[in-house]
């Protein structure tokens, strides 16, 4: 069983990315074939500037080694490294209808809140089906918004295969339930587009003040409060047990303490447990050449899986004579 993810070098990781996709990749390492790959074409929807895509790109691989990625178990490369993606992404845009792209519930939702229309926007789901049916991916972890695009690359490689012969594996999604959406500090979906998240890395300082933004209800400190819609407490649930879950809503319904407390009890949650993963990171970090090495390597395991696929789509589609 082949499990693919890929994450965008369109800014720091942050817990929705870790709980959304990242944990479960790392917990798949051993389990399966895992292929994870940094998704820096994806990135330029967002990103223009060609020396912070470069950098956010190189950031993005040194969070992934110090967050657990073992390349010796996984393959792990960059998305511009293998280029055959992008020649699968043209080839896959002939069987991609204009409607199936229209109905796209994350294009709407990002133009909807002020983000340019660009064809990449809007075709980032032909790239997304290209980067799955490159590697004939079977499992796909995601979130819960990102279902439909790989219902999309689903819908592409059927209507290929129903033309060509059976040339790509058909997906399937993965969502672990318990974090399908991880909430941002606004209540909303934790996205570097929307401004409300809470980044794995960075100073603890600057982390507990995007904390302390957390949108909470106004209620006296001595009343009980409510935790199931509160969004600290379901930020705060994803690292805890089912015990320690209980111990906090029994907090909650006690009374006595306020939202603020509840802040600071998360930002010592979030901090400790991304403690080692900060040590190891900073390790990385003081060894770039290393981490391009790495790199390199898993771009070669990734186009020797990718090579007999592209040249069985060259051949079925004419290009190749």
């Amino acid at each position: 069983m082949r499990v693919l993810t890929g994450i965008q070098s369109s800014g720091d990781l942050h817990i929705g990315n870790y709980f959304g996709s990242i944990k479960q990749m790392i917990d798949s390492q051993g389990k399966g074939e895992v292929f994870a790959f940094i998704a820096n074409y994806h990135a330029m929807t967002s990103i223009h500037d060609g020396e912070r895509l470069a950098s956010l790109t190189m950031q993005a691989a040194i969070d992934f080694l110090a967050l657990g990625m073992d390349p010796q178990k996984s393959t792990f490369w960059v998305q511009s490294d293998v280029k055959e993606v992008l020649e699968l992404y043209w080839a896959l845009s002939a069987f991609t209808p204009m409607g199936l792209l229209e109905r796209g519930h994350s294009y709407k939702d990002k133009t909807a809140r002020g983000i340019a229309s660009t064809h990449n926007l809007f075709s980032y789901p032909v790239l997304m089906a290209a980067d799955i049916l490159l590697f004939n991916s079977d499992i796909i972890p995601v979130g819960k918004d990102q279902i439909q695009h790989v219902e999309m690359a689903r819908d592409i490689a059927t209507k290929f295969n129903n033309m060509h012969g059976d040339i790509f594996v058909i997906p399937e999604h993965r969502v672990d339930d318990n974090v399908a959406t991880v909430p941002g500090i606004d209540g909303q979906k934790m996205s570097k587009s929307y401004g409300n998240t809470i980044n794995i890395f960075g100073e603890e300082k600057k982390q507990l003040k995007t904390i302390k933004k957390i949108v909470t209800e106004a209620i006296p400190l001595e009343d009980p409060k409510e935790y199931e819609e509160c969004n600290v407490y379901n930020i705060a649930k994803l690292f805890l047990n089912e015990s320690e879950q209980k111990e906090l809503q029994e907090r909650y319904k006690r009374g006595g303490e306020g939202h603020g407390h509840f802040k600071l009890y998360l930002h010592d949650l979030i901090w400790e447990y991304f403690g080692p993963y900060r040590e190891k990171r900073e390790y990385f970090e003081n060894n770039q050449d290393e981490v391009r090495d790495i790199l390199a390597f898993g771009a070669s395991k990734a186009r020797n899986v990718a090579m007999p696929i592209i040249e069985k789509v060259r051949q079925a589609t004419g290009i190749k004579y």
